[in-house]
Formats: C-alpha cells, structure tokens, sequence
C-alpha cells in the first residue's frame, strides 16, 4: 500500500515556495464608451517576463482599433489597451486572447451602454468566446462556479487546512460536521468581505491563514497521552473560527477577480457553492485514502499521518514567516 501513503502526502512535498491563493486569471474589459465606440482594456498575468510584445487580444469582427494598442509590462502581468470602433451590435461575435498557456484563465467583461454586461472566461483550450446577443444569469452562474472550484484546488492554503481538519479528526462524520461549521462561517466572511460591509487588510489576513495551518498540524502531532484538548474535543468550534479568517481570504481573491454588476449575488453565490464543491472533494478524497490505509496498512497509518502533519506545519510556518516578513 505504499501507493496509497504515497498519495496521501505527495502533495505535500511540492516545494514551500508553491504560492498560496494561485488564482490569478487575466482580465479583459471592453466597454462601450459611446455609440459605437469602445474600450478594450486587458491584463495577462506571466510565469516568466516575455521576450517579445505578445499579441493582443482578437477583437470582434466588425470591430477596428483606431489606434495601435498600447502595452505594457507591471506586477508580473502584461497590461494593455485600445480604442474601438465597432459597427452594429457584439452580439454573435466573439472575442479571443491567444498565448493563454495551462491553466491560465482570463476573465472577460463585456459591457455595452445602456444593456446589462456580461461576463465570459477564456481558458488556453478555449481561447475564444462568443459574446452573447442576451446575456443571461445562468452564464455567470457558470463561470464563477469555475473560478470557486479553481480556487480552492488552486489555493493551496485553503487547501492545506482541509486536509490538516480532516487528518485531525479522522471520523468521517465529525469531519462532516467540522467541515459544515468551516463553509457556514467563511461563507459569512466571503459575502460579507465581498459586498464590503466588513474588510481587514489582506496581509494579516494571510498571516493568520498561515498560522491555523502550523496550528493544526501541531494538533495532529500533539501526544495522545495528554488530556485531550478543546480542538479535538470539539473541532467544529476552532473549524468555525479559522473558517472566518479563510473567507476573507477568498473574497479577497474575489475582489482582485471583480463582480459583475448586475448580477453580484448570482456571481457571489456560484462562486461559493464552486468553493464547497472543490472542497468536498478534496474531503472525500482524504478520506477515501484514510479508509484504504486504515483497512490495508493499518500499522504504518499513524506514521503516515505524523509525517503529513510535519510536512503541512512545515509549508505552514514558512508561509507564515514569509507573509509577516513581507
């Protein structure tokens, strides 16, 4: 059964410097500033600093630039824009950014005067995108869903206190209940954040992600000879807690990602409910893992889960010394 401990910790041996919340889309805004004449704005975030002037983005087919675009290079992403002068209405036409390379997306917003906007996304398998006649809900239900799912798979803080919570307790429905209490409370934070009624500065905020990291894992390692401590009697209360930190963390993602006006609850939600269903499934996932240890390597289960919880407060206080140093 070395596959299956191999499984269980391989993703923690990827390397401390991997970055936390890795959801970082590019982003194309074309607006209609007056009749016929638009905006087109865009920014391409890079692994690594282009050699050359990449191309810009694929206008629509009954759209001119009237200029040559202008580009630049600023926080690790390729800035651009243009003016447009477009005949006849967007709708049917599409819009493509080539260049997108693995799992690097971009978010499009389309706004037209005087018609509600719409929001499209281009993946490097689908750099193109077809603008809507009459955009409709269900279109940013989709794409938000997406970017929560992304987000949580991507964002490997996140990530990391959903395993740590579900190493801790083990018992498949107290880690149903802990997990619910983790969704209500960053659920209440994500909207909250998102909405702007409440905000904290987004540096502490990822300190302390990073310490309820260090903080779990030293509760897994924690001996079983003491007295059993308020987190592993009652794991949904400190779920609970650290659940209101972890939401300002995705609605601080949310926000560099943007809502679309008009329909900021149906993106808010989707949103959400792409975040729970990543989560569930890295929950089950573990879990799944867990029960096969348990039934074919039950001996070597209990070293396996210590060196996972070294490996996870390891990455934890890393991230947390180096977001209190920067």
């Amino acid at each position: 059964m070395r596959a299956l401990a191999a499984l269980l910790i391989c993703l923690l041996m990827l390397p401390a410097s991997v970055q936390a919340d890795e959801l970082r889309p590019g982003y194309l805004e074309l607006t209609e500033e007056t009749a016929g004449e638009w905006r087109l704005s865009w920014k391409q975030p890079f692994a690594t600093p282009p050699t050359e002037a990449p191309a810009p983005p694929a206008i629509p087919a009954n759209c001119t630039m009237r200029d040559d675009a202008e580009m630049g290079v600023a926080g690790g992403a390729v800035i651009g824009s243009a003016s447009l002068t477009c005949t006849g209405s967007l709708g049917g036409q599409s819009i493509a950014m080539q260049g997108l390379i693995g799992q690097s997306d971009m978010l499009v917003r389309v706004q037209p005067l005087d018609e509600p906007a719409q929001a499209l996304r281009l993946t490097a398998r689908e750099p193109s995108a077809q603008i809507a006649a009459q955009p409709d809900t269900w279109q940013v239900l989709q794409t938000y869903f997406v970017l929560g799912v992304e987000h949580i798979l991507a964002g490997w803080d996140h990530l990391l206190f959903v395993i740590a919570l579900v190493l801790l307790i083990r018992n498949w429905r107290a880690v149903i209940f802990a997990a619910t209490a983790f969704t209500i409370s960053h659920s209440i934070t994500l909207a909250s954040a998102a909405l702007g009624y409440v905000g904290l500065p987004g540096g502490p905020v990822e300190a302390l992600i990073a310490l309820s990291i260090v903080f779990l894992a030293l509760e897994i390692v924690r001996p079983t000879t003491e007295p059993p401590s308020l987190t592993r009697r009652f794991p949904w209360i400190v779920a609970f807690i650290f659940g209101l930190l972890h939401g300002f963390g995705f609605a601080g993602a949310l926000n560099a990602i943007g809502l679309p006006e008009g329909d900021i609850v149906a993106a808010l939600l989707a949103f959400n409910i792409g975040v729970e269903a990543g989560q569930l499934l890295v929950v089950a996932v573990v879990l799944a893992v867990l029960a096969l240890l348990k039934r074919y390597a039950a001996n070597a289960l209990p070293i396996i889960i210590r060196a996972s919880a070294y490996g996870i407060g390891a990455i934890g206080a890393y991230w947390l010394v180096d977001r209190v140093i920067t």
